[in-house]
């Protein structure tokens, strides 16, 4: 790994050395907090999402212990109630200066079937927190998504991913699940039992009722073989469809103004487990930011400097736990939009988006994300009724995205694109209304649950009125 930053600080001092070149930033300015608060909520304790692009000023944050407890809180509450999980959502889907719940403390697995696969899980539960005890039961989630912090009811009900041509959201696995309601009735639901509620409630929103339970179906433990390789963009682009059918788990990487980009595949494998050297991404996203201040003053420099030493990195393998090889840590933050398109306007949607960016955004520097999600029926999944690509552009936290997304966003619209629940967008109710068939469903069913409006937040409020 030192070797590998030598050579890539030689490459930059080499071309740093070789110009004459003023002083450019090239980085936008960091963006400014929400607008100021009034003296009443200053004095309140904010809320903030992982990113810091949301905040609000709550009068209530409470974490129940018990459903009944929940059920209390629910039924007392005079104004909003928003559910929050991990805070890993970029959208608005939580703010309120009313009421927010945790369900951190509503967290385990309650039980499992050995002869179904299946297991009933509390929805405070985190992604990462569920890999241990259900192999302790000879099981393990059929997918997963790349980031594990979030709970369990946060990613069912934004249609959380991970990637595979095969493979689901994560909400597609939910065989059951228990539903509160704004005047405290629970509600279990599944395929065979109040199933319009259950359809719904997959992918939710949080703006039905709080979910509380949620039974997953699973597969017997497995571990998978990871390999992630470097190669220039062209021929990951030319055998893309190759790749997304050939493995179980496939998506790509593309780093701005460098030509290059690395696969990432997983496979389930009966090997020991082992693995190579590995680039650690945290850090990797960090050299990548001071390449691109080193080098402002010239991206052709910067992608040749880029270029030559990507093709200097070794192939990694890592066999491990499945649960251990989807999830990577992510503690250098960012914004993000990210559209699910369908699948065959992958190539033709991702050379536009690139072709834009490096025209006129020499300043961003994280990579882009692609990955392949399998179709489903769920009434408000993005990938519903369509087999699906997800295209997703990252802006660093303290630099204004706006722009950027601004340019992006209608790129992505025109290949026919549904946003990610949790990840920015600017679509109204009436934009989005237009994507899904079941909208209208959603809608009326949301009503009838809750009439009042106790889970809508403004932004939701918007979205569904």
């Amino acid at each position: 790994m030192t070797n590998r930053r030598q050579f890539l600080s030689a490459l930059v001092a080499t071309a740093t050395t070789a110009a004459v070149n003023p002083t450019i930033s090239l980085a936008a300015s960091a963006t400014s907090g929400p607008g100021s608060a009034t003296a009443k909520k200053k004095r309140r304790i904010p809320w903030r999402n992982w990113s810091g692009s949301q905040e609000c000023f709550p009068a209530a944050r409470k974490a129940p212990s018990t459903v009944a407890e929940l059920q209390d809180l629910v039924t007392a509450a005079s104004g909003i109630v928003r559910p929050v999980g991990a805070g890993h959502s970029f959208m608005p889907l939580v703010p309120t200066d009313d009421t927010i719940i945790s369900l951190s403390r509503l967290a385990g697995v309650i039980e499992h079937d050995e002869q179904s696969n299946t297991a009933l899980i509390w929805s405070g539960t985190r992604l990462g927190d569920i890999g241990a005890p259900l192999a302790e039961r000879g099981q393990a989630l059929i997918n997963m998504p790349d980031i594990d912090e979030q709970s369990l009811a946060g990613a069912i009900s934004t249609a959380t991913h991970g990637t595979g041509a095969g493979l689901g959201c994560m909400s597609s696995y939910v065989e059951g699940l228990q539903l509160l309601t704004a005047n405290g009735e629970l509600i279990d639901c599944s395929a065979e039992n109040n199933a319009d509620i259950f359809k719904a409630a997959q992918v939710g929103l949080g703006s039905l009722g709080i979910v509380t339970q949620i039974r997953m179906r699973n597969e017997p433990l497995y571990r998978l073989r990871r390999e992630t390789e470097w190669m220039p963009i062209e021929d990951i682009l030319a055998q893309v469809d190759q790749l997304a059918d050939n493995n179980r788990n496939f998506e790509f990487y593309y780093i701005p103004f460098s030509g290059m980009g690395f696969t990432d595949v997983h496979n389930i494998t009966d090997e020991e487990s082992s693995r190579t050297e590995e680039l650690d991404q945290n850090d990797g996203a960090n050299t990548l930011k001071s390449v691109r201040d080193w080098l402002a003053w010239s991206p052709k420099i910067r992608e040749l400097i880029l270029s030559s030493y990507m093709s200097s990195l070794d192939k990694e393998v890592v066999v491990a736990n499945s649960w251990e090889n989807y999830a990577k840590e992510r503690n250098v933050r960012f914004n993000e939009m990210e559209y699910h398109l369908p699948r065959e306007n992958l190539v033709a949607a991702f050379k536009e988006i690139r072709t834009e960016v490096e025209s006129n955004f020499p300043e961003v520097f994280f990579p882009f994300e692609v990955r392949v999600v399998k179709s489903d029926d769920i009434w408000l999944s993005p990938f519903s009724g369509r087999e699906s690509c997800s295209i997703a552009v990252h802006r660093f936290f303290q630099e204004d995205f706006k722009p950027l997304y601004g340019a992006v966003e209608p790129i992505l619209k025109k290949y026919g694109g549904r946003p990610h629940w949790g990840k920015l967008n600017t679509l109204s109710g009436a934009d989005l209304a237009q994507l899904y068939p079941r909208w209208n469903d959603f809608k009326a069913l949301r009503q009838q649950l809750d009439p009042q409006g106790k889970f809508l937040n403004p932004y939701l409020k918007g979205v569904f009125s």
